[in-house]
């Protein structure tokens, strides 16, 4: 199995802070805002901390970027939010967040479309792995299954794959960076969440100061701070291997599910945590290479491929870390990189049942 970087490592970990953080969105939700209000909080995440983005990037879109940002917010944010709302009044949370958790899967499948990239055996065996480990950190023997609500954790796991791929092929314009994407992509969802929230929960309720801590939290750090880190990931990381840190929220959900609120871990938790963990790890390699002698004479650069796309983003992370690349901003370097190099590539039951990103 090829050996991942150091800096690769460490791209990868302070990417996956975006969906760790995502995991307290529940908890935050359920105990500090007001109930009943699934759209205002997502509305109340999403666009100050998009406004708070493009003053601090001081880029807006330009040519084909105002369409692609459009389409990119409403994926990511605009079309994902609701969908992961409706999902989790609808199912049992285990029940939403296992089909969240196919979201790897997802990815891979799109990627064959929009990137050209073939997923390898490797990364499609984690993907299982992690469905499993999930559903048994989360899933309840009683759960109970309702078709619009499957319908809408399936579109808002598809909403926010297609997005995620999207990011990776497209790229960012000469000079922009990360901050002025999330910016983009938080401003345009917000947007398009605005005039739902109006019509569906009317006005902004009256808040008290828990609910402004978390607001606050959900808008800054929950937003803001996450998505950055997560956007300039996308732009470093394959793909594949950025698909599976989202499922570190379950994971991080279920542990304040433990700690804050006193419920109670079982061994099986124990067992599909573990699993989940070893599948987001395992998943930021590559895979091990086949023997050379049964790949055939002719052969070698298609059975590596996929080790050498991610040899390449870790060699890259590692140039990034020491000097920059005239004209283009270094964390979108692995989006155009990627389309060379191709690797085969929210039910308060229980707080673990669903982490709200």
């Amino acid at each position: 199995m090829p050996r991942k970087s150091a800096s690769a490592w460490s791209t990868a970990l302070l990417t996956a802070v975006g969906p760790c953080v995502w995991g307290t969105t529940y908890l935050v939700t359920t105990e500090l805002l007001p109930p009943q209000r699934p759209l205002f909080a997502a509305l109340a995440r999403a666009l100050p901390a998009g406004l708070i983005a493009l003053v601090l990037g001081r880029t807006l879109p330009r040519g084909v970027w105002w369409w692609r940002s459009a389409i990119l917010g409403l994926l990511n944010i605009g079309l994902f939010f609701p969908l992961l709302f409706l999902s989790a009044y609808r199912l049992p949370g285990g029940v939403a967040a296992t089909v969240g958790a196919v979201s790897p899967l997802l990815v891979a499948l799109i990627a064959i479309g929009l990137l050209g990239e073939h997923p390898n055996r490797w990364r499609l065996l984690w993907g299982v792995a992690a469905v499993g480990g999930v559903g048994l950190m989360v899933l309840r023997l009683d759960a109970g299954f309702d078709a619009l609500g499957l319908l809408a954790a399936l579109g808002g796991v598809a909403s926010m794959a297609t997005g995620t791929v999207l990011v990776k092929r497209w790229g960012l314009p000469e000079g922009v960076g990360p901050v002025s994407l999330t910016g983009w992509q938080l401003t345009a969802g917000g947007l398009v969440l605005l005039p739902i929230t109006l019509a569906v929960e009317g006005p902004p309720p009256v808040l008290d100061g828990g609910a402004w801590v978390g607001l606050l939290w959900l808008g800054l750090i929950g937003g803001l701070l996450a998505y950055i880190l997560w956007f300039r990931g996308l732009g470093r990381l394959p793909v594949g291997a950025a698909s599976f840190l989202p499922l570190l929220s379950p994971v991080v959900a279920t542990l304040l599910g433990w700690s804050v609120l006193g419920q109670a871990l079982t061994a099986v938790q124990l067992l599909g945590f573990l699993i989940a963990l070893v599948a987001v790890s395992a998943a930021q390699y590559a895979g091990p290479p086949r023997p050379r002698s049964l790949a055939g004479p002719g052969a070698a650069t298609a059975v590596h491929g996929d080790d050498q796309h991610d040899r390449h983003d870790g060699m890259q992370a590692e140039q990034d870390a020491h000097r920059g690349n005239a004209g283009r901003p270094q964390w979108a370097q692995g989006g155009d990189q990627g389309d060379r190099h191709r690797e085969d590539g929210p039910d308060r039951q229980r707080l673990g049942g669903h982490a709200l990103q």
